[in-house]
C-alpha cells in the first residue's frame, strides 16, 4: 500500500478579483484544510468564505472530468480523440457551407480567472475568423472599456482608487463588502476601508440599496437607478461653478476642458436633484467634500456600468477624479503597472493610436462591435433569423449566457436551434446541456495560475504564480491544449493535428514582435530567446516571456536583477513592487498624447442624457421607476414597454441586481458550502410597497417584464428605496437536462429572464440590467 502523501502548497485564489493568497493541505490530490495565506504580500492571510470552497469545488462529483458527446437527449463519456473528431464532423461542413461568420464564441467570466483562456482563447479566435465575438465584458463592464479607452488611450488604462492612501473615497454603484473589489484587486477590501475611516478618513456610498458597504460608510445616499451620470454631472457643475477645479499637474496634459465646462452647465445641481433624488444641498456639499479632501478618488462599479447611461457614468468618474486634481496622483486614482506587462506599458511611451470601434456590425441590428466584440443583447437575434451570415454553430468558453445573459427565455430558444454547438466547461448547465460537446479542462490544482487581468487593475504592483499543485490525473487535458486543439481544428488541421507545433508557431509569433518594436529586447536574436525559453510549455512558457519583457523584466539578461517566471517560483507567498505611482504622460497611448477630457462620442451622447432632463420637467419623481418610465430617445425602445400582468394590484417599478459575498459565477452555486443557509435568492421590496401590493415578508411576488416573468420569495426591507426591487443575478437552476444537483436544490429564480435584450448603452452596446421596467403583483395561488 502506497503511503499518503501530505504536503502544504501556497495558491492564489481564482474565484474572484481579490487573488487572496491561500495555504492549501493536501492528502494525495485532496485538499484537507484551507487558510488564507498570512505570508501572502498582497492578502496578508484575508480569506472570504469563496476560498474555502475550493475543496468543495475540485471534489464535486458533478464536475465534468471527461469529454461528453450529446447525441440526441443521451449524453456518453468519450475519449478525448473521439471528442475532438466529433468536433471536426459537426463543424467543418457548416464553415465549409456557411462560411466563417456563421459561428460565434461565448466567452464567459471565469476565463479572466484563467491564464489559459488569457493566452490562448485568442487564438482560437483567430483561427475561427469570426465576427461573431461574444463575452461577459458586454454584460457588465464595456462602459468601462469604452470611457477609458477614449479618455486615456487603452481599454485596461481604467484609473484605481488608491484606498490605501486615501482620505475621501466617493463610491458608486459598488459594493466591494460582497464582492471584494471589481475593475479595481484589492484583497481584504473590507479591511483596507476600515482602515480608510480609522485613519480619519470618509466613505461615501451612493446606491438605490443599503448595501453592507453602504451600513460600513459614513454616508449613504440613496440614488434612483440609472441616474447615476446625472449626480456625477452635478458634481462637476458645482466644481466649476464654485470655483474648485484645480487641474494640477494635469493641466498640461489634459484636452477638452473647456468642452466639459460648457457640458456641465446644464446638469445644475437643482434641476438634477429631481431626478436622482438626492437632494441639491446634498449634491453641492459632496463636491465641497471632494475637492477639498487632501486625497480622493471617485471610484464606479457594476452599478454604473448595467444601466442606459453606463458609459457617460463611467466616463464622468473620471471627469470629477482629473477636475479635483485627483487622477494619477497618490490617494487618488491611479494606474497600475503591472508586472507582466500592458498596452500602456509597451510602444512608444506617452502616445499611441488610441481606440477605433465600429470596424464591423451586427448583421441584425448594425450594432458596432467594441474592442472586437459584439454587445451579447444580440447574440439570440444573430441565431434566430435566417439570412446570409446566420449563425448556425457556437463555441461557449466557460461561460452561461442562458443565465447571465438579458432575454434569457429567449437565447435558451436560440441555442437549443443551433446546428452545432462546443463547450468547454466543468459543468453541463444551463447553456452547455445544449451542446453537441462538451470538454472539461483539468482541475484548479492542476494548473498553473497568474491574474494577468487583475494585476493589471490592482491597487499596489504585484506578481504572484502559483505553479500546479498536483499532476494531471489520468484521462485529463490542460485547457490549453483543449483551446490549440479547436484551433487546428477550425484552422483546417485537423482533429489530430499535433498542438505543439501550433504553440511553439504562437510563441514565435510572440517573440518577434517584441524583437522588432518597442520593448526591453528590441533588436535581439528572436531565435536566442526561444531557446531560453525552451524549457517550458504552454502558458508557463509564455508567462516567463511575458515578466521576462514587461517593466520589471530581465530583459533575457539585459538585467540580472529583473523578473522572471523563475524568480517567482521561488517566492510562493509573491513579490511586493511597491505602491502605484503617478504615470501620466508616459500611460497615455491617445493620438493626441494627452488625456482626452472630451471624446467626441461621449459628447455627442451627452445629447441623450440632456434630453432626460428636458423630458423630467413637470414630473414629480416620487418613485424610482418614473425616470425609467420616460419616453425614449427616437431610434431607441422606450422603457416602459412591459408586459403587463392581470392583477389589478401590479405597481410599476424598477429593478436593480445585487451581490452576495459567497457568489460570483452561477456555477458557484453548485458547491453546498456557498449556498447553505438562508434563501438569498430573494425580491427585496420597500415595506410602503409591500404593503400597496399586498405581499408579505416570506410570501410570493410577480415580477413581469416585457420579456418575462418570475414568481420569487418576497424579502420586505427598507434597505431598498421606494419604488425599486432587487433581485440577485446567476440564479434560476431548474433547467432540464443540467447536472448541477447542489444547485438544483436551491434554484431561485433567472432576474434575467427580466432583462429586455433591446434594451443597451449604445456607447458601449452593455446590456440595461438596473432599473429594468417591471411590474410587481401579489402571485396568484396555483
Amino acid at each position: 500500500m502506497t503511503a499518503t502523501q501530505k504536503k502544504v502548497v501556497y495558491r492564489t485564489c481564482p474565484l474572484c478579483e481579490a487573488t487572496c493568497g491561500l495555504e492549501l493541505h493536501l492528502e494525495d490530490r485532496e485538499i484537507t484544510l484551507v487558510r488564507g495565506d498570512r505570508d501572502d504580500v498582497f492578502s496578508h492571510g484575508f480569506l472570504c468564505p469563496k476560498g474555502t470552497a475550493l475543496k468543495g469545488l475540485e471534489a464535486d462529483p458533478d464536475r465534468l472530468r471527461a469529454p461528453q458527446v450529446r447525441r440526441g437527449d443521451a449524453w456518453s463519456e468519450v475519449s478525448w480523440d473521439d471528442a475532438f473528431a466529433e468536433v471536426e464532423r459537426g463543424l467543418t461542413p457548416i464553415l465549409e457551407q456557411h462560411g466563417r461568420d456563421a459561428v460565434a464564441v461565448y466567452l464567459g467570466n471565469p476565463n479572466v480567472h484563467n491564464l489559459a483562456g488569457q493566452m490562448y482563447n485568442r487564438v482560437l479566435l483567430q483561427a475561427l475568423g469570426t465576427a461573431n465575438i461574444f463575452s461577459a465584458s458586454t454584460v457588465d463592464q464595456m462602459p468601462k472599456h469604452v470611457s477609458s479607452g477614449l479618455m486615456f488611450g487603452g481599454a485596461l488604462s481604467i484609473p484605481i482608487a488608491d484606498i490605501d492612501r486615501t482620505d475621501y473615497l466617493l463610491m458608486l454603484g459598488a459594493n466591494p463588502f460582497a464582492s471584494n473589489g471589481s475593475l479595481m484587486t484589492a484583497p481584504d477590501f473590507p479591511g483596507r476601508i476600515r482602515a480608510l475611516r480609522a485613519r480619519g478618513g470618509k466613505l461615501v456610498v451612493v446606491d438605490p440599496r443599503r448595501s453592507k458597504s453602504a451600513e460600513e460608510a459614513d454616508e449613504h445616499l440613496f440614488i434612483r437607478p440609472g441616474t447615476d451620470a446625472h449626480f456625477l454631472f452635478a458634481l462637476a457643475h458645482t466644481l466649476f461653478d464654485e470655483g474648485l477645479v484645480a487641474l494640477g499637474r494635469l493641466e498640461e496634459h489634459v484636452n477638452g476642458f473647456a468642452e466639459v465646462q460648457q457640458l456641465a452647465k446644464d446638469f445644475d445641481p437643482d434641476t438634477v436633484a429631481a431626478i436622482c433624488g438626492i437632494d441639491a444641498d446634498t449634491i453641492r456639499r459632496t463636491a465641497r467634500e471632494l475637492a477639498g479632501a487632501p486625497h480622493a478618488a471617485v471610484y464606479g462599479r457594476i452599478g454604473t456600468c448595467t444601466q442606459e447611461y453606463g458609459t457617460l457614468a463611467s466616463w464622468l468618474v473620471d471627469v470629477c477624479n482629473v477636475l479635483t486634481g485627483n487622477l494619477d496622483r497618490e490617494g487618488g486614482a491611479m494606474f497600475t503597472k503591472p508586472a507582466h506587462g500592458a498596452a500602456n506599458t509597451g510602444g512608444t511611451p506617452g502616445k499611441g493610436r488610441g481606440v477605433r470601434f465600429g470596424r464591423r456590425h451586427s448583421r441584425v441590428r448594425g450594432l458596432p462591435e467594441r474592442f472586437g466584440e459584439l454587445p451579447v443583447v444580440c447574440l439570440a437575434e444573430e441565431i434566430q433569423t435566417p439570412g446570409e451570415g446566420q449563425i448556425r454553430a457556437m463555441f461557449t468558453i466557460a461561460g452561461n449566457p442562458v443565465l447571465s445573459t438579458p432575454d434569457s427565455a429567449r437565447l435558451d430558444r436560440a441555442v437549443a436551434s443551433l446546428d452545432f454547438m462546443v463547450s468547454v466547461d466543468i459543468y453541463r448547465n444551463e447553456t452547455t446541456r445544449h451542446a453537441n460537446v462538451i470538454l472539461p479542462p483539468e482541475g484548479v490544482l492542476a494548473r498553473g495560475h497568474y491574474d494577468i487581468a487583475f494585476y493589471t487593475l490592482a491597487i499596489r504592483n504585484i506578481a504572484n504564480y502559483s505553479p500546479p499543485s498536483i499532476e494531471l490525473a489520468p484521462g485529463e487535458m490542460s485547457e490549453w491544449e483543449i483551446l490549440l486543439r479547436l484551433a487546428a481544428i477550425a484552422s483546417g488541421q485537423g482533429a489530430a493535428a499535433d498542438p505543439a507545433a501550433l504553440d511553439d508557431f504562437v510563441v514565435a509569433g510572440l517573440v518577434d514582435k517584441a524583437v522588432g518594436r518597442g520593448s526591453n529586447v528590441e533588436g535581439r536574436d528572436s531565435a536566442e530567446l526561444l531557446e531560453s525559453l525552451s524549457s517550458r510549455r504552454g502558458p508557463e512558457r509564455i508567462l516567463d516571456f511575458m515578466l521576462r519583457t514587461g517593466p520589471y523584466g530581465d530583459g533575457f539578461g539585459a538585467d540580472p536583477d529583473g523578473l522572471t517566471l523563475a524568480a517567482l517560483e521561488a517566492e510562493p507567498h509573491g513579490v511586493d513592487l511597491g505602491p502605484l505611482q503617478p504615470r501620466v504622460p508616459e500611460m497615455l497611448r491617445t493620438p493626441s498624447g494627452k488625456i482626452e477630457l472630451a471624446p467626441e462620442p461621449v459628447v455627442e451622447d451627452v445629447a441623450r442624457l440632456r434630453a432626460s432632463l428636458d423630458r423630467a420637467n413637470g414630473s414629480s419623481h416620487v418613485r424610482g421607476g418614473d425616470l425609467a418610465s420616460e419616453r425614449a430617445p427616437a431610434g431607441r425602445p422606450a422603457l416602459s414597454r412591459m408586459a403587463r400582468p392581470a392583477a389589478s394590484e401590479a405597481m410599476e417599478m424598477v429593478l436593480i441586481g445585487r451581490r452576495d459575498l459567497r457568489s460570483n459565477n452561477s456555477w458557484m452555486h453548485n458547491v453546498e458550502i456557498l449556498v447553505k443557509g438562508k434563501e438569498r435568492c430573494t425580491l427585496h421590496l420597500h415595506p410602503d410597497d409591500a404593503a400597496r401590493i399586498g405581499v408579505v415578508d416570506g410570501g410570493q411576488a410577480r415580477v413581469s417584464s416585457r420579456t418575462g416573468e418570475v414568481e420569487v420569495v418576497v424579502e420586505v426591507t427598507d434597505a431598498i428605496m421606494p419604488g425599486v426591487v432587487s433581485i440577485p443575478h446567476g440564479w434560476g437552476h431548474d433547467a432540464n437536462g443540467a447536472e448541477m444537483s447542489v444547485a438544483a436544490r436551491r434554484p431561485g429564480v433567472n432576474s434575467n429572464v427580466l432583462a429586455d435584450g433591446e434594451l443597451f448603452d449604445p456607447l458601449s452596446g452593455n446590456a440595461v440590467l438596473n432599473g429594468i421596467p417591471v411590474r410587481v403583483a401579489a402571485a396568484i395561488p396555483a
